[in-house]
């Protein structure tokens, strides 16, 4: 009598069923716009001016990331994190796996601002939203594969997936498409930083959350 063959795991949870911390991180978005639509200057007091950065008012770093313009750049951009962040926040399991996801996603935030702000010091418009740390989780997300392996940077996976995501936020700049249609400013820049930074930062961060990095192709070991 013959025994039926195990059945196979799957490699990946089901795409449903994300982790905690990323679902926490995409809610947020709506709700703290819900709170900074009935602060008396709708938040924007607590946006990234780029001038005021140079002149060493760093707030806006920080607390730009909790704000959108409307209701739909909220909602995309939670769209995005909850899509993204989901591998990413798998990456990052065991203990204080969430609380590294939250360091690491703020601190794309914090960067892409930073990096919008040395391509544009002497900008005074007000800039708002979590879209660059959202591409940190795009950039980071671009290099993981199945079981939380981290491909390296010179993958031809990474390297055309990459060029994709700048060629298309590269198209979004110029033209102006966004949430509240065309004309409107789109920070580029800021998506470019953070996509940046997260695609580097993950490979490091992958050695401290085992399986760890998928074996090395050539010429890569030297840029993780």
């Amino acid at each position: 009598m013959t025994e039926d063959p195990p059945t196979p795991r799957a490699d990946h949870e089901p795409a449903f069923r994300a982790p905690g911390i990323a679902v926490l991180v995409a809610l947020s978005m709506p709700a703290l716009f819900f709170l900074q639509q009935r602060l008396h200057d709708q938040g924007f007091g607590l946006a990234l001016f780029p001038r005021a950065v140079m002149d060493g008012q760093w707030t806006g770093l920080f607390t730009s990331m909790f704000l959108h313009a409307d209701w739909t750049h909220a909602g995309m951009n939670a769209v995005g994190a909850l899509a993204f962040g989901t591998p990413v926040a798998r990456l990052m399991r065991g203990a204080g796996g969430a609380a590294f996801f939250l360091a690491f996603y703020m601190a794309c935030g914090v960067l892409s601002a930073l990096g919008y702000v040395l391509l544009n010091p002497a900008g005074a418009d007000p800039v708002v939203g979590a879209s660059g740390a959202v591409f940190g989780l795009i950039g980071a997300s671009t290099r993981l594969m199945g079981r939380g392996r981290v491909l390296p940077l010179l993958d031809r996976r990474v390297l055309s997936m990459a060029a994709v995501w700048m060629g298309l936020n590269l198209v979004i700049g110029l033209i102006g498409l966004s949430a509240v249609g065309l004309g409107t400013r789109i920070a580029w820049e800021a998506h470019a930083a953070g996509f940046l930074v997260g695609i580097l930062a993950v490979g490091p961060i992958g050695r401290l959350f085992p399986p760890g990095i998928a074996p090395q192709s050539r010429l890569s070991d030297s840029l993780h």
